[in-house]
């Protein structure tokens, strides 16, 4: 037979329940204040890249990023390790029978270019690089980077979004989604190719994801301007002019009728943007009127075979990257390399085969170029409130492949460096092991990497969301932390 609840008994189970209530309350209360609340941008359907203020006081007001697509090796230009040399032709200690992405692993090899001091850092830089080596001096390096997979696609998407899988917003959208923009003539965001095609994950660089279409990039680069911008032949520009007038005059009067229609003014404000964009774009992207000393130095000028007409198209990408970090475009990706085939094999990073006969192509087309670019920038002033961006989905192996000449995928430890804005330049933060296989000093992650982005812009990235199928989702996930000691 149960027994009773007797008063004794009542009175304990009373006292304890009360307290374990005082308790949840307590643990509830200090979860609550632990956990970052989200800030959701207000976001006007009609304007909605009007600029917005930065969470915390910002070192950099735009970014300019430009990503080696297919793997940039780590080894052979700014990662110097001078027991990799003296150990060439052994096998590394530890790695018997290493199988990477591609297959078995063979001797310890050194890079096929000298390293040199560079500036007054004496930065260690890679004679494939040696325009970009003499800035050594403006660079902010990040040597510990570490990825989560050795496939070029999710790793794009990774360094990208801070997700391997497809569909997740890309820091450009998250930047414009928090910020905006202060040029209402041009798009927020604009992404260009490489002069050979996409990287292989694509729009996914440059999408939105799940965050409104208003912050998707705009891809388009100096070869290939924006398609269908041009106003037909057959009418003056005056007559364009006054249609845009009209259809401007009818629009507001068709928003009038339909008050707090957010979908609707979103459609209007599109279309204006698109308007403002067959001015504004063509103009951004001619670069025609540049002083023929500037194509010099960027190497937009050269011609004669199929790796200088490669390297002058990108030179003339370099150059439209800076007319839009002049324009004040809020977020600027530039690509070096891409998936499709291209002649000379020349196409991307990913040196499998034969490392060096590829490599010297690559080298020879992006580096005049883009070290052109970080010195127009200074020179121009812009470098006081822009953050340079260069990085690559994920570094390579030390050793180079059984029955091959190149080096295979490797995500354990890889470089990326920033400069301008917000960082400290000629400094060196992390290391790789003795042979550059693996972050061991001060090891970061593409979190914290994206952290300390979105930390330079004023953003905070724990608290930056939008909610999504029930999440509140952000560019850094769950992860991340500002990289504090590259900050200036």
């Amino acid at each position: 037979m149960h027994p009773f609840l007797n008063r004794r008994a009542f009175l304990g189970h009373t006292a304890t329940g009360l307290s374990g209530i005082a308790l949840a309350h307590l643990l509830g209360r200090d979860q609550a204040q632990a956990a970052p609340v989200p800030i959701r941008p207000e976001i006007n359907p009609a304007n909605p890249n009007a600029p917005r203020a930065p969470h915390h006081a910002a070192r950099a007001k735009r970014v300019l990023m430009i990503f080696c697509s297919g793997a940039c090796s780590q080894l052979d230009t700014f990662d110097y390790k001078p027991e990799l040399i003296k150990r060439h032709g052994q096998d590394m200690p530890g790695a018997e029978g290493l199988v990477t992405f591609q297959g078995a692993q063979g001797a310890l090899t050194k890079s096929p270019w000298e390293f040199r001091p560079r500036g007054k850092s004496g930065k260690m830089i890679s004679d494939l690089v040696p325009h970009l080596g003499a800035l050594a001096d403006e660079m902010c390096f990040i040597h510990s980077l570490t990825g989560k997979t050795n496939t070029h696609g999710p790793g794009e998407n990774f360094m990208a979004t801070g997700f391997t899988l497809d569909g997740f917003p890309s820091m450009g959208a998250w930047t414009t989604y928090a910020l905006g923009t202060e040029n209402d003539t041009l798009p927020a965001y604009v992404a260009i190719p490489d002069p050979r095609g996409a990287p292989q994950s694509a729009g996914n660089f440059w999408g939105p994801g799940f965050l409104p279409a208003a912050f998707q990039g705009t891809d388009f680069n100096a070869t290939k301007p924006l398609r269908n911008l041009q106003r037909p032949a057959q009418f003056s520009a005056s007559t364009d002019t006054a249609t845009r007038e009209f259809i401007a005059k009818i629009n507001r009067h068709h928003l009038d009728r339909f008050p707090g229609d957010s979908e609707l003014a979103a459609r209007i404000s599109s279309y204006e943007l698109a308007a403002k964009m067959q001015l504004s774009v063509p103009e951004v992207a001619d670069i025609s009127n540049e002083p023929a000393h500037v194509l010099k130095s960027y190497g937009a000028d050269q011609a004669g075979d199929p790796v200088k007409d490669l390297k002058a198209a990108y030179a003339r990408n370099c150059i439209l990257a800076r007319r839009l970090v002049e324009r004040g475009v809020r977020f600027v990706q530039l690509f070096n390399g891409a998936y499709q085939t291209g002649g000379e094999g020349v196409s991307n990073w990913d040196g499998h085969k034969a490392l060096h006969p590829q490599y010297i192509k690559h080298g020879e087309v992006m580096d005049q170029p883009t070290a052109a670019l970080l010195s127009d920038l200074k020179e121009r002033g812009l470098l006081k409130d822009t953050l340079v961006v260069w990085c690559t989905e994920f570094g390579r192996m030390p050793t180079f492949q059984k029955g091959a000449s190149g080096r295979d995928h490797n995500p354990a430890g890889f470089t990326a460096w920033m400069a301008g804005a917000g960082v400290k330049p000629g400094f060196t933060y992390g290391a790789t092991d003795e042979f550059g296989y693996k972050a061991v000093e001060n090891v970061a992650t593409v979190h914290d990497f994206h952290a300390t982005i979105m930390d330079i812009l004023g953003i905070n990235h724990e608290q930056l969301s939008f909610y999504h199928n029930g999440i509140e989702r952000r560019l850094t996930d769950v992860h991340g932390k500002v990289i504090r000691e590259v900050l200036a």
